[in-house]
């Protein structure tokens, strides 16, 4: 596939670790990482690895999803969620909408394939058409600013190609699922040009990059709680 970028990599999924209270208490800042590429220990699975790895390193519980791992099926394109609340495929898919809700941060992790990004991670964001249909047509679903604030999306991805623009078609499709889903799309972490350094493990700063970002979006939500009165935020 043309702009294709996740060549093997050489270590397992982090997952779980760091699950520490940090500086406020028994508040922990929980951050979710979901992989979308097909290639399990690849570039871009290496890089949320990473992203997580300084995210943990700064106090807040990680958790790592596989997509490839979970057995779902694509929208239906039936429209039921627009006029009944809900989805109505339920399968291993469905648990994880409540689990992206119960996070402060979702970083969502895809290769660039095509000039875009992956089948799976299209196919959760696909299925999240009825969040969109919670908040644009019956309108029972609403993000305060202040929630907004206080949870953050971050994309992760790798591509084959150099082209700076190479990640421009992925770009909306994550802004459409972070305002869906109540986070505002904070940051990318991105490394391009993956055909030239072959491995993630030889790009010059690539894996430092996501840690350094992992490690500052867990400062940047604990830094906004201890804004709050009692430490505590507002409901969103």
């Amino acid at each position: 596939m043309t702009g294709q970028g996740d060549g093997q990599g050489e270590r397992g999924p982090v997952t779980g670790q760091g699950d520490g209270q940090g500086e406020r208490g028994p508040v922990t800042i929980r951050v979710m990482g979901i992989s979308g590429s097909p290639h399990r220990h690849g570039n871009t699975e290496t890089l949320l690895d990473a992203f997580l790895e300084g995210a943990g390193g700064a106090g807040a519980s990680v958790e790592m999803v596989v997509l490839k791992d979970l057995d779902f099926t694509p929208c239906q394109g039936c429209n039921a969620c627009h006029r009944k609340d809900g989805c109505i495929v339920q399968d291993e898919l469905s648990p994880l909408f409540d689990r992206i809700a119960a996070a402060d941060c979702l970083a969502l992790a895809s290769p660039i394939y095509t000039m875009g990004i992956t089948a799976e991670l299209k196919g959760l964001i696909d299925r999240g058409q009825f969040l969109w249909a919670r908040k644009y047509i019956a309108k029972t679903l609403y993000y305060s600013r202040d929630h907004l604030r206080r949870h953050k999306g971050v994309f992760i991805s790798t591509a084959g190609q150099s082209w700076d623009h190479v990640f421009d078609g992925a770009f909306p499709i994550l802004t459409a699922f972070f305002d869906i889903t109540g986070f505002e799309y904070w940051d990318n972490v991105i490394a391009n040009d993956m055909d030239r350094y072959g491995t993630i493990r030889k790009h010059p700063t690539a894996l430092a990059m996501a840690r350094e970002k992992g490690q500052r979006v867990v400062g940047v939500i604990g830094n906004m709680r201890a804004s709050s009165p009692a430490g505590t935020p507002p409901p969103g």
